[in-house]
């Protein structure tokens, strides 16, 4: 079977989930932290090598403002949850905004915890213009350009699977998405389930994968 070696996770209809069950809907937030973990922990056992999860956007933070706190605090002990496993983890996302949780500044540059292994990215506060940001005006072929993306060290994504749903990338790292394969779960992301990463590793294995050529 074909692995991916590098899978893109969008998490999103906590909300829904949580209105749903006639919770607010900032309570959403906390029920996604153990599927993110779960998810983790099989990824790892299926021999994946690189896992990107969708945070929080700069977008988002127009949001009301319990909800905010509520995004914010789960990122936080997600990746409380992350280094407890071990890998080599690291955000991306605009640290100059105060949306931007500070007790995450340590893991903006790549940090190998508990002997490092699977890349972890989480990205938090992201913006795909933000990130595009310092890329030059010239549309030469420069092959170097991706290094000038503030998300430089994440690799190009092979699969991303969105929970809820919805069909749209949600500015999800434009460029290492150019190629990406597409595969959506209805259900919502707190409903997560190890069915739904097996089922998108079963349709993935049947794509037909040129990258063009």
């Amino acid at each position: 079977m074909r692995i991916p070696e590098h899978i893109g996770i969008i998490p999103d209809g906590n909300r829904r989930w949580a209105k749903i069950r006639g919770l607010g809907p900032e309570k959403g937030y906390a029920h996604g932290l153990h599927p993110g973990l779960d998810l983790l922990r099989q990824a790892k056992a299926c021999g994946i090598k690189e896992i990107t999860y969708y945070g929080f956007t700069v977008d988002n933070c127009k949001r009301p403002i319990v909800q905010q706190k509520a995004f914010q605090q789960a990122c936080v002990e997600a990746i409380h949850l992350i280094a407890s496993e071990g890998a080599s983890l690291l955000v991306v996302g605009n640290t100059e905004s105060d949306c931007f949780p500070k007790e995450l500044l340590p893991y903006t540059k790549r940090t190998d915890i508990n002997g490092g292994g699977i890349k972890v990215n989480f990205l938090v506060n992201y913006g795909w213009e933000w990130d595009l940001s310092n890329l030059p005006v010239s549309k030469g072929k420069d092959k170097s350009i991706l290094k000038k993306l503030h998300s430089n060290d994440i690799s190009r994504i092979d699969l991303i699977i969105r929970w809820g749903n919805m069909r749209r990338l949600s500015g999800f790292l434009p460029l290492q998405s150019v190629y990406s394969d597409f595969f959506v779960v209805e259900d919502m992301w707190p409903d997560y389930r190890p069915e739904h990463l097996q089922q998108a590793l079963g349709w993935y294995n049947a794509q037909d994968v040129t990258l063009g050529g």
